[in-house]
């Protein structure tokens, strides 16, 4: 995995180098809101990752401390991932995503999860960091 070259000092573009590609998001958004955590389960989503990118994000992410790899207990040639806590800090972000494409993009269909955001995204960004706690931990 190359290093992540950090292109100016701005929280904006520093925050891209990181989180700005087409898969990073896609990959906290499915253990976030789909429960994910293998990379079986990661190449099952909609968006169809590449098998060599899904590697290379995992591996970016785990470099950049926002998830942790491990053993999978059922399985020794299996591994699971979790957020840590700077992963479970973009869960908001994820939420103001989620919102802003339902409101500026016809084609949004994830009606469960926007009733329960329009009801109280506070609530739910607490709920959702909860869970990946207790994920983090099992």
């Amino acid at each position: 995995m190359k290093p992540l070259k950090q292109r100016s000092t701005c929280p904006v573009s520093t925050s891209l180098d990181v989180l700005g590609d087409r898969w990073t998001l896609l990959i906290l958004r499915d253990m976030v809101f789909a429960g994910k955590s293998t990379y079986g389960q990661f190449l099952q989503s909609a968006e169809k990752i590449a098998t060599n990118v899904l590697a290379d994000r995992l591996a970016v992410l785990e470099a950049q401390g926002l998830l942790t790899k491990a053993v999978a207990a059922d399985k020794k040639s299996k591994f699971t991932y979790r957020l840590t806590e700077k992963g479970v800090d973009t869960i908001p972000i994820i939420i103001e995503l989620v919102l802003w494409g339902a409101a500026h993009c016809p084609t949004v269909t994830d009606t469960g999860l926007l009733a329960e955001l329009q009801t109280g995204k506070d609530a739910a960004v607490e709920k959702y960091k909860q869970l990946a706690r207790e994920k983090a931990l099992t």
